[in-house]
């Protein structure tokens, strides 16, 4: 019995197609209705199963709003190379965060705020959270409890 394995670079692929696809709140029904195939197919594609072909990753990029080479880079929009590719190893922290489902509502619930002071106290309160957290200040704390720094 011949089983499929996803190849790498495959896989790299389509979880940038998944990020971007869940970004934009898209469906895999929907952006399998764009691009003509069945869910299931995109499915295959973001796991790396099937590849994609040109022309077909071209038009996913089209409905996805972005270009072909966003598929392919790396940390610091580094062409994507064979060498050391270990998906769960050299994930950038950004987009292994947004493949989350907390990333993604965070990530949209921020976009939607235009006041950019309002955008700075919910990164300062975040900060204060995480540096609370890491001195171990948040069992049986609240939000209430934690200071935001002035001046951040």
């Amino acid at each position: 019995m011949n089983v499929k394995t996803a190849n790498a670079i495959d896989s790299y692929v389509g979880a940038r197609i998944r990020m971007r696809r869940q970004l934009l709140g898209m469906s895999q029904e929907r952006l399998a209705e764009q691009i003509g195939v069945t869910f299931q197919q995109v499915q295959k594609y973001e796991k790396g199963i099937n590849r994609i072909g040109a022309s077909r990753l071209q038009r996913i990029a089209e409905v996805l709003h972005t270009s072909p080479s966003f598929f392919f880079e790396q940390e610091n929009s580094e062409p994507l190379t064979l060498q050391g590719l270990d998906l769960s190893a050299n994930m950038d922290p950004v987009a292994e965060f947004l493949r989350t489902k907390e990333g993604l509502v965070l990530n949209r619930a921020f976009l939607k705020i235009a006041d950019s002071n309002v955008r700075e106290t919910v990164i300062a309160l975040v900060k204060a959270m995480a540096q609370a957290e890491s001195r171990g200040l948040t069992s049986g704390a609240s939000v209430a409890d934690v200071t935001l720094p002035r001046g951040e």
